[in-house]
């Protein structure tokens, strides 16, 4: 009779112990084959493009065209290598080029600004823009791309004005993409879905590469941020048919099996196969906090290494601002820095997500009061991303405004998946 008990009681474990675990949705079976590329095609394909115009440069260094084509091939390969000193040779290729016509040429003035959005220069894209638009030529190709830096500025109503400008034509794909963006920023999820799923569906009738698998994982973005994880992960997969060596697919991938299946090991597998090939400070971000789940202080420590050792190349510039002042803010040593970094950004950028930064530098210097002033005066009811929830909820807190605090962590417990397993555990505590 004991065995026959203790057989019950383990069979009877097993099942509440399945029943308790997230349901598996990724499988090796389906993304193994993109981790080990042999030949990354793509790139071979975009580094022979890129040949082909230098040599004919080199042998008409007149021909203005023949460099924005350079240029236009260097941001290729900066987006599929993250080495930042392609972006920038791309930006000395493009000002070459307009200095050549006398920034006359709105299609290079545009290509330009679109370099200076990759680098966080928002305010010089900006300035490029509107000098396209008095130019006039392909007037609206610059007004979307006025929709974008707007947005990013944080001058919302401008942004909105462009937007309007478009018209309401449910087949353009430029239009569609920036009303699902918009639906976004007003935190209205399901519209930003709704308007990429009709992005989706012309961007397949095109059938252009590029522009699906961009749709795919702009898709796949939202969807998780909607709790929608399995399509979520087959919208990285489809980016990677396409693309085999789609470093940002694979790090989506790598975060669904971090955050919903909590597998530390199979996500740092994933991680270390993009970084053997792909340079961009923030994988190694993960990298830690994947190695800070796992109470691995050793491995997170040398992430962190790598991560100060790369961000410190001069060529960034803004980029990793943001990030920069997140680890700084909670640094003793740094806390100057991270308050210094906090003010820059919010005279390159000023957006709720800039304030909150500066406000966060506040709550950890023990400024508890000075924080809940920024959040209220520029943040309060302007942004619902779910980081900048979670700052003003801590804050919220530490000024006894226990009701508010407790109000947001409703909300923010339906995005434990976004913001990952170890701020979960901070929510649980407000």
């Amino acid at each position: 009779m004991k065995l026959i008990n203790i057989i019950i009681f383990v069979v009877l474990l097993l099942i509440v112990s399945c029943n308790n675990a997230p349901n598996k949705i990724t499988s090796k079976n389906d993304y193994n084959l993109y981790l080990n590329v042999d030949k990354n095609e793509m790139l071979q394909l975009t580094m022979e493009d890129y040949m082909f115009w230098k040599k004919k440069l080199e042998k008409e260094p007149d021909q203005f065209p023949y460099l924005a084509k350079v240029a236009a091939s260097q941001s290729q390969l900066f987006n599929k290598t993250g080495e930042i000193e392609l972006l920038i040779k791309a930006e000395k290729s493009l000002i070459k080029a307009n200095k050549m016509t006398n920034y006359s040429k709105t299609s290079y003035l545009r290509s330009l600004a679109r370099n200076y959005i990759s680098q966080h220069r928002f305010k010089e894209s900006l300035e490029l823009l509107k000098k396209a638009e008095r130019i006039g030529e392909n007037l609206e190709s610059t007004k979307k791309m006025l929709f974008d830096v707007h947005l990013e500025l944080g001058n919302y109503k401008l942004a909105k004005s462009y937007l309007d400008a478009f018209g309401n034509d449910n087949n353009d794909f430029d239009y569609l993409i920036r009303l699902s963006k918009w639906s976004d920023h007003r935190g209205d999820l399901d519209a930003a879905i709704k308007y990429m799923e009709q992005a989706k569906v012309i961007a397949e009738s095109s059938n252009l590469a590029s522009t699906k698998q961009w749709v795919y994982t702009n898709l796949a973005d939202y969807y998780g941020h909607a709790g929608k994880i399995k399509k979520s992960y087959n919208h990285y997969l489809k980016a990677l048919e396409i693309d085999n060596n789609d470093a940002y697919a694979k790090k989506g991938i790598a975060w669904i099996v971090y955050s919903h299946e909590k597998n530390a090991d199979e996500a740092m597998r994933i991680l270390n196969s993009i970084t053997a090939y792909y340079n961009a400070p923030d994988y190694y971000l993960l990298k830690a906090e994947i190695a800070e789940f796992k109470d691995d202080i050793d491995a997170r420590e040398a992430a962190m290494k790598l991560y100060a050792e790369v961000v410190n190349n001069k060529l960034y510039g803004n980029m990793y601002n943001k990030y920069n002042v997140l680890i700084y803010a909670e640094n003793q040593l740094k806390r100057s820095d991270a308050l210094k970094i906090a003010k820059t950004e919010i005279e390159n950028r000023p957006t709720p997500q800039s304030y909150d930064l500066l406000a966060w530098t506040y709550y950890n210097h023990g400024n508890v009061k000075g924080a809940l002033k920024v959040m209220e005066n520029h943040v309060v009811g302007k942004t619902f991303e779910p980081e900048t929830l979670f700052h003003l909820a801590q804050i919220y807190k530490a000024n006894g405004e226990i009701k508010k605090a407790k109000n947001l962590k409703k909300q923010l417990l339906e995005s434990t998946f976004e913001l990952g397993p170890l701020m979960a555990k901070n929510i649980q505590n407000i």
